[in-house]
């Protein structure tokens, strides 16, 4: 899957797929909610706490 078609399947663009891939972007809530439904996985792994 490209990142094109993965901004077109939850609703943002190529660019925001490719800044949240390089961590210079954290997904809203929304949209890693619609992440997680493509990837059948559950939310929290779009997110990561590190102390």
């Amino acid at each position: 899957m490209t990142q094109e078609e993965l901004g077109e399947m939850i609703g943002v663009s190529r660019q925001t797929i490719n800044a949240i891939e390089k961590e210079k972007f954290d997904p809203s809530l929304n949209t890693a909610f619609k992440m997680s439904r493509v990837f059948q996985t559950t939310i929290e792994k779009f997110f990561f706490y590190e102390k």
